[in-house]
């Protein structure tokens, strides 16, 4: 069966509202709702955020098997398999779906695909949760009824809604809701201290045995990363809140899928796609920012000269030549090892492009670069097998994908790193570090800590906005 719609919209005034302050008069009567905000209002294409409203439909994919939840709740479920990939799963969903009228380029899927859905994409052996409070799906995209569009360029709100035929416009309501001054607030305590899943020895033991595989020749590189958990009690959007102003990057997001949330503030673009037109912005290479601009130079100068960081920047970018190659020619890299700027760190940022084939499906070339190469490792798949034998549990939403899926085939995907999961009042994080031959586990146990700078700021942060 097709799903059939419309678009209907309306522009309205942004410079008394921002996307936070929507999103709090909303989200009670439209909980499980979707922000993904942008901090970089320099540029045109840049300036656009989204809250998208009332789920309609949906899609995940959980234990090997794709469930598709339409508009009239009718469910249809497969099991993956070689001639059912995930990709093929979403494409079949957003096939569903006929919309018709102009804002069709803003009218998409929000969602996440976790780094255990590797396991779907390639041979690797995901060790399974049994615990009831980690059951979320292993990938899960939403359509949803209203998407308000922020151009933080021209301080414009457009209001979009997908109407069936002959059915009665709500914008109306979604305008009062915005305009009303009051909203509910609520506060976020700690409950006890922050933990550790892992030791820092044992992480530590990590590096050295990441170490020993590259020195034996089984990869060249490996990302291991090391989870925290800090539980907590009332409001985690505060911690959002306080983690977008301490530490700005180009995607902000807050998802509410009701049960769990996930947000977080990601510098790194895994895949993008535009048109034909497909990037990946890898990051690698990183150095703890002091705030004093001459040691912040000196650090600069440390990551662009030093042999180490320099042999695995390069490296990934070869992984991310390799994979665009798959799907797309004239793969090039537009800007190599730029120093960015963040909250904590210092990262070396490149990108690499490339012109999709013209029989190349853009959904499916996503998932023939994922996961990134600059959470897992190269060689992609070994580091994978081995990222699964060493760490001691799934990494779940960690190092997998957040963002939108477009209908019209385009793709905007950040990786998720520096990044909350919240769930059963427990705040989940993680992050790791490359390891190299040349690598000294306490300056991998360093860059760890030094990359969680943020979120544990954002965590202490939160508790002092109180009734704000």
């Amino acid at each position: 069966m097709q799903y059939k719609y419309q678009t209907n919209s309306r522009k309205i005034m942004g410079d008394l509202h921002t996307p936070v302050s929507i999103y709090l008069k909303v989200r009670d009567t439209f909980p499980q709702s979707a922000l993904l905000e942008s901090s970089d209002f320099h540029a045109k294409e840049n300036s656009i955020s989204y809250l998208a409203l009332k789920p309609i439909a949906r899609i995940e994919v959980n234990r090997g098997i794709s469930k598709m939840v339409f508009p009239d709740d009718k469910e249809e479920s497969r099991e993956l398999s070689d001639e059912f990939t995930i990709s093929d799963s979403l494409n079949n969903f957003i096939e569903r779906f006929e919309v018709e009228d102009s804002d069709i380029d803003n009218i998409g899927l929000f969602g996440y695909t976790t780094f255990n859905c590797v396991k779907y994409t390639e041979n690797i052996n995901i060790k399974e949760s049994k615990e009831d409070k980690n059951d979320a799906p292993d990938m899960l995209y939403i359509l949803y009824k209203y998407i308000l569009v922020f151009n933080h360029f021209s301080d414009e709100i457009t209001l979009i809604e997908l109407q069936e035929k002959d059915e009665l416009s709500n914008l109306n309501k979604i305008e009062s809701l915005i305009n009303q001054r009051n909203f509910a607030n609520y506060n976020f305590f700690t409950e006890g201290d922050e933990y550790s899943t892992i030791s820092n020895e044992e992480y530590k033991q990590y590096v050295r045995t990441g170490v020993e595989h590259c020195m034996k020749g089984d990869i060249f590189q490996i990302v291991l990363s090391r989870r925290f958990v800090q539980p907590f009690s009332g409001d985690d959007f505060k911690v959002y809140r306080a983690l977008r102003s301490i530490n700005p990057s180009p995607y902000l997001f807050y998802f509410d899928f009701g049960g769990y949330r996930i947000f977080g503030s990601s510098p790194e673009t895994h895949c993008k796609v535009e048109g034909n037109k497909i990037s990946i912005d890898p990051i690698a290479g990183t150095t703890k920012r002091t705030g004093n601009y001459q040691e912040d130079m000196e650090g600069v100068e440390f990551l662009l000269n030093d042999p180490k960081e320099n042999a695995e920047h390069v490296m990934l970018v070869d992984l991310a030549r390799n994979d665009l190659s798959r799907n797309a020619h004239d793969v090039e890299v537009e800007f190599f090892k730029e120093p960015q700027f963040y909250s904590h760190v210092i990262h070396l940022v490149s990108r690499v492009s490339g012109v999709l084939n013209f029989s190349a499906n853009p959904i499916k070339a996503f998932f023939d670069t994922f996961p990134a190469g600059t959470l897992s490792g190269a060689p992609k798949v070994r580091a994978m097998q081995l990222i699964s034998e060493i760490e001691t549990h799934n990494r779940g939403a960690y190092g997998g994908c957040i963002g939108f899926i477009g209908l019209n085939g385009d793709i905007n995907q950040a990786i998720t790193i520096r990044t909350f999961v919240s769930r059963n009042n427990e705040l989940w994080y993680q992050a790791g570090a490359g390891v190299v031959s040349q690598s000294k586990d306490e300056y991998e146990l360093n860059e760890v800590n030094s990359k969680l700078g943020a979120l544990h700021m954002a965590i202490e942060k939160a508790t002092k906005l109180h009734n704000s």
